[in-house]
């Protein structure tokens, strides 16, 4: 399946800035059966100096500065990419038992962006929590294979929770989306992160896009209208890293586009910086993801 993806993000400041420094993570990186091209990133106003490279996980990260005065930034980044179907023995594929995954993720020598090793213990904002732990124990045992494991997490949070864009924001902790039971495919993820971690497997977070437009006599998919967030679940060196999408029940397929994947949100916030200056700020943002087939 091709797309053409764009997303333009919008910031206005209550009063202009006389500086301005920021991390944008919008070019996908790369990722098995996804192929990426046309890739552009466009700055108004435009800064001296654009350097791109790696963030500190599987992610692609462009820094630059703006040092004269402004009240309005605009960062738009466009791109095509092809996503192939996911390989058919994956649907029907079942992984190792938890125990033998986790043993396996621990012996591996490699603390590579995609190393299992990277994804077991606790980050910024996925932190343990004993409580989701426990939920998570009461669908998972030491002699289930990690593909129904991470297939149990995930229908359990889609048929538990609701999407609520109003019951959250950005920085609302995921145990009380947990003890909510609504929130976002941010807050889902990261629940689920939580807790398949408690559970030793090695889960990430992954930051991407869905189609906008469902095919003809499907559900048009819940979060297309924005960035969307799903987990990869390491599942041993036979399956690799596999999407699974709480907020729609479904593992990522040729609906899914892949920008980067790291800890948690905060490894892949699509959107960081600074800025010096009096005042508020406000953002605003446009995704649209058109299918070329």
């Amino acid at each position: 399946m091709r797309y053409s993806v764009s997303h333009i993000t919008t910031l206005k400041y209550a009063q202009a800035v006389s500086m301005a420094q920021f991390n944008v993570r919008l070019k996908p990186a790369p990722w098995n059966g996804q192929v990426v091209s046309d890739y552009k990133l466009t700055l108004d106003p435009s800064p001296a100096q654009v350097v791109e490279g790696q963030g500190g996980y599987h992610v692609n990260e462009a820094r630059f500065a703006l040092r004269e005065v402004t009240s309005q930034v605009q960062i738009e980044s466009r791109f095509t990419v092809e996503v192939e179907p996911l390989p058919f023995f994956v649907e029907d594929a079942a992984g190792p038992g938890l125990a033998e995954l986790r043993e396996r993720a621990m012996k591996k020598p490699d603390l590579s962006d995609l190393a299992p090793a990277s994804y077991i213990f606790a980050s910024p904002i996925a932190q343990p929590q004993h409580e989701i732990g426990r939920w998570a124990g009461s669908l998972l045992n030491e002699a289930m294979p990690v593909m129904e494991a991470g297939r149990a997490l995930m229908s359990a949070i889609h048929g538990e929770f609701t999407f609520d864009a109003d019951a959250t924001e950005t920085d609302t902790p995921p145990i009380e989306a947990f003890n909510r039971r609504h929130g976002v495919c941010q807050d889902f993820s990261h629940i689920m992160i939580i807790a398949a971690r408690a559970h030793g497997i090695p889960a990430a977070y992954v930051s991407g896009y869905l189609r906008t437009l469902p095919p003809p006599g499907q559900e048009r998919l819940v979060g297309a209208d924005a960035m969307h967030a799903w987990v990869n679940l390491w599942c041993g060196e036979e399956l690799g890293w596999v999407g699974f999408d709480p907020t729609n029940d479904k593992l990522a397929d040729t609906d899914h586009i892949f920008l980067g994947m790291g800890r948690d949100y905060s490894d892949v916030a699509p959107l960081d910086g600074r800025f010096r200056g009096a005042g508020t700020q406000a953002m605003y943002a446009s995704v649209d993801v058109a299918p070329l087939d």
